[in-house]
């Protein structure tokens, strides 16, 4: 079983930044697929950019630009940097682990991933 924790959450004004962290424990992190998702309140939770075991990305229409994601092997963390953050972009952030092979677009059309492993989440507020 693969656990995930979330970190670098918080508030920020339009325009700022934040990085996201997602460590994750056990060795099989080289070979499977990961993913950064979100929820807004109201809304249904979505994918927004995913990350293969090979570092290959697919980012979300909504964050494409603005977002990257990438991993340190070393470090077993993933990372998300948030750039030019706008008030749509606020809700909770959650990691997710699953799959092998490229399953990267899984992630934007949210296929499959709910069987995934899940971080609890962190929360990113942005104001206006």
């Amino acid at each position: 079983q693969v656990q995930l924790v979330e970190s670098g959450g918080g508030s920020v004004q339009a325009g700022g930044s934040l990085r996201l962290s997602c460590t994750v424990s056990g060795n099989i992190y080289r070979t499977i697929c990961m993913g950064w998702f979100r929820q807004a309140p109201g809304k249904e939770r979505e994918g927004i950019a995913g990350i293969d075991y090979d570092s290959s990305t697919a980012y979300a229409d909504s964050v494409k630009g603005r977002f990257t994601t990438w991993k340190d092997t070393a470090k077993n963390t993933l990372y998300l940097q948030m750039n030019n953050l706008q008030p749509e972009d606020t809700a909770m952030y959650y990691c997710a682990a699953g799959g092998t092979g490229s399953c990267r677009l899984t992630v934007i059309q949210y296929l499959g991933v709910q069987s995934w492993s899940w971080g609890q989440g962190t929360q990113v507020t942005v104001s206006s």
